[in-house]
C-alpha cells in the first residue's frame, strides 16, 4: 500500500519524548499515517526532502485578533497603555465590514502559515457589522486553514462604565442569538474538522454578568468551549474591585467559568491561590509573550503555571499591541522570558515547543487529533528553513537549535494533507489581489491617503 505523501530526510519532533533522526513522516487520507526511520519508508504517490532540516507538528495559535491586522503599527498608540491602546482604536475598529474582516483574516492566516501555524484561534470580539465571522469561516475554507472561531462579545460601552464607543457593543439578546446562530452554522465537532467554534466574551470589564453565565450555560447546552481574557493588567483589579467588589479571577470562578471548557489569554497577575484553584479546575491560559512586552505589562510565568499543572498554550495576540503573526517567534521570545525570569535551566527549547504544539492544542480541546505527530493524527506539520548561515557550527541538537539560531521560517507547511506553503511562499494565487485590497481597506480605516 503507498500513501499519498512522504516527507522524508528530516529530523522529526513527533511528539514530547518521541523524536526521530533521519526519519519520515507518512501522510494518508489527510492523517499521519506512519513516522519512522530511514531505510523503512513506504511507498509514496509524492515526496518531498527535508535536506535534514527540523519536522515538527504545525505550532497552534491560542489567542489572536486577526482584524487587527487593519491597524499594525498604529502610530498615535503604539507607546500607550493597554487601556490607551485600546480606547485610541476602538474608534478605528468601528469601520470593520464584513470584506475587511475577510481580507485582514486572509492576511493573518497566510502570514501564520508561513511562521509554522497550521491551526490558530481568533477571538472576534467587535461586531460593529453582521455575519463578519462568517467572513472568516469563508477565508479559512478559501484557503484550507484549520480554523477555530470564537464569537466574541462586548456590551459595556463608555456610557455603561466599559471602555468601548457604543459604536462596537451589542445588546445582550442579540449578542446570544447569533452566538447560537454560529454554532449551529459552522461548528463542526467531528473528527478532522476544519472548522470550530467557542464562545467568549471579550473580557470581565466588556460585557455584563449576564452574558457571561449565559455563555457558560450555551456551552453546556451546546458542548463547546469558553475563552476570554483574564488577569490581564493591574487596572482589570480595580476595576473588577469597584464594579463586582472581587477579583478578576473570583468574578470568573462566580459566572461558571471555571471548568475544563475554558481557557483565558494572559493570566498575568492572579493570586497563588487563584493559580491553583484554576489549575485544579481544568482551566488552560495563553501566554502572549510579544504583546505583553511591547504593552510593557508584565507576562505569565509559563514553567510555573505548568508546574502548578496548568496546560499552557501561545498566542500572538492582535495587532498595535504586536505586530506580526509568527507563532516562531513568540516561541522562542517565551523561551527568552521563561530563563531571564526563572533562570537557564528553567526552560528548554522543547519546553517551548510543547507549550506551542501540546500546549495549544490543550487550550482548544483538541490534543487528540493536532500538536503531535503520531500515527492517526491530522496531517499537519511544518519543515523549517534556516539559513546556512544561521546554522553554521548547530551540529548537536536541531531543536535548541530551532529557537537558539534564527530566524527561522517554514520551508514547507502542511494542513490537514495539502501543502499550504512551498519552499517558503504561500500557494495562494489571489494573495496579490488580497494585499491590494487590504491596502485600500487598512488605509481607509487609519485615514491614510494611498
Amino acid at each position: 500500500m503507498s500513501v499519498d505523501l512522504l516527507v522524508r530526510d528530516a529530523h522529526v519532533y513527533v511528539d514530547r519524548g518521541w523524536e526521530i533522526a533521519h526519519g519520515w513522516v507518512a501522510i494518508k487520507d489527510k492523517r499521519v499515517h506512519s513516522v519512522g526511520k530511514a531505510g523503512e519508508e513506504p511507498t509514496a504517490l509524492k515526496a518531498i526532502s527535508a535536506h535534514g532540516r527540523l519536522v515538527t507538528p504545525g505550532l497552534i495559535n491560542a489567542h489572536h485578533h486577526m482584524y487587527q491586522n487593519l491597524t499594525r503599527s498604529y502610530a498615535p498608540v503604539t507607546n500607550g497603555s493597554l487601556f490607551e491602546w485600546l480606547t485610541g482604536l476602538y474608534p478605528l475598529w468601528a469601520g470593520l465590514t464584513e470584506e475587511s474582516v475577510y481580507l485582514s483574516t486572509y492576511i493573518a492566516m497566510t502570514e501564520l502559515l508561513m511562521g509554522g501555524c497550521t491551526t490558530s484561534m481568533d477571538h472576534m470580539y467587535v461586531h460593529p457589522k453582521p455575519r463578519l465571522i462568517d467572513a472568516q469561516f469563508r477565508a479559512a475554507a478559501d484557503i484550507g486553514f484549520r480554523f477555530y472561531a470564537t464569537r466574541g462579545s462586548m456590551t459595556r460601552s463608555v456610557e455603561n462604565g466599559g471602555l468601548p464607543p457604543a459604536s462596537v457593543v451589542q445588546r445582550e439578546d442579540d449578542i446570544l442569538d447569533d452566538s447560537i446562530r454560529l454554532v449551529e452554522t459552522f461548528h463542526d465537532a467531528s473528527p478532522g474538522s476544519m472548522r470550530r467554534l467557542a464562545l467568549a466574551p471579550c473580557s470581565l470589564f466588556s460585557v455584563t454578568e449576564r452574558i457571561m453565565s449565559e455563555s457558560a450555560r450555551l456551552a453546556d447546552k451546546y458542548d463547546l468551549r469558553l475563552h476570554t481574557h483574564l488577569a490581564e493588567d493591574p487596572e482589570e483589579d480595580t476595576y473588577c474591585a469597584e464594579v463586582y467588589g472581587c477579583t478578576p479571577t473570583e468574578y470568573f470562578e462566580r459566572v461558571g467559568w471555571a471548568s475544563r471548557r475554558s481557557w483565558v489569554a494572559h493570566f498575568i497577575y492572579p493570586s497563588d491561590d487563584e493559580i491553583g484553584r484554576l489549575a485544579h479546575a481544568g482551566v488552560c491560559a495563553t501566554q502572549c509573550p510579544c504583546s505583553n512586552m511591547l504593552i510593557g505589562g508584565g507576562s505569565a510565568d509559563v514553567m510555573g503555571l505548568r508546574a502548578r499543572g496548568m496546560r499552557v498554550g501561545l498566542g500572538c495576540d492582535g495587532s498595535a499591541s504586536t505586530d506580526h503573526a509568527s507563532m516562531w517567534l513568540e516561541a522562542r521570545t517565551a523561551l527568552l522570558l521563561g530563563r531571564y525570569r526563572n533562570g537557564p535551566n528553567s526552560m528548554s527549547a522543547r519546553d517551548a515547543l510543547d507549550v506551542a504544539t501540546r500546549g495549544g492544542a490543550a487550550c482548544l480541546g483538541w490534543d487528540d487529533e493536532i500538536g503531535h505527530l503520531r500515527p492517526g493524527a491530522c496531517a499537519d506539520l511544518v519543515i523549517w528553513s534556516m539559513s546556512d548561515v544561521a546554522l553554521a557550527g548547530a551540529h548537536t541538537d536541531p531543536v535548541e537549535a530551532w529557537l537558539r539560531c534564527g530566524p527561522a521560517t517554514a520551508g514547507t507547511t502542511i494542513v490537514n494533507g495539502k501543502v499550504l506553503v512551498e519552499e517558503g511562499r504561500p500557494v495562494m494565487t489571489e494573495l496579490g489581489d488580497v494585499l491590494r485590497e487590504h491596502a485600500r481597506h487598512s488605509r481607509r480605516m487609519q485615514c491614510v491617503e494611498a
